[in-house]
């Protein structure tokens, strides 16, 4: 399973970004889709998550109500819209995804990883 992370950039504060992760060589029919994020010296944090069953995202409190998912499954690629952007979303952004499941929040559950795109929010 490769997955193809793209859309970081350097932003000012309040703009916006989209990120998109692209999923190809799965063989798995079914999968829930992470955005995680990490800063340098910090462990990785859930971001979102995108249920393959229901269309439901799962947001982190810290990105709810200003980040949104979204996912076009014919093209396999979860989008990640970005508005409102501060200082503290700076850090690299991954993508991941695991076989349908619960636990859609839980980072070790996820078994395939994107390389990671950066977004860097500067004031």
């Amino acid at each position: 399973v490769q997955l193809q992370a793209s859309g970081g950039g350097s932003v000012q504060v309040g703009d916006s970004l989209r990120l998109s992760c692209v999923i190809s060589g799965r063989t798995f029919s079914a999968y829930d889709t992470a955005w995680l994020r990490q800063t340098p010296g910090k462990e990785r944090e859930f971001v979102a998550a995108m249920p393959w069953r229901g269309d439901r995202p799962v947001y982190s409190a810290s990105v709810r109500g200003q980040f949104f998912l979204s996912r076009d499954k014919a093209k396999d690629t979860v989008y990640l819209q970005m508005n409102s952007l501060k200082p503290e979303d700076t850090a690299v952004y991954y993508c991941a995804v695991k076989a349908n499941s619960a636990d859609v929040d839980k980072i070790a559950a996820y078994e395939y990883w994107g390389q990671g795109t950066q977004v860097t929010v500067s004031s």
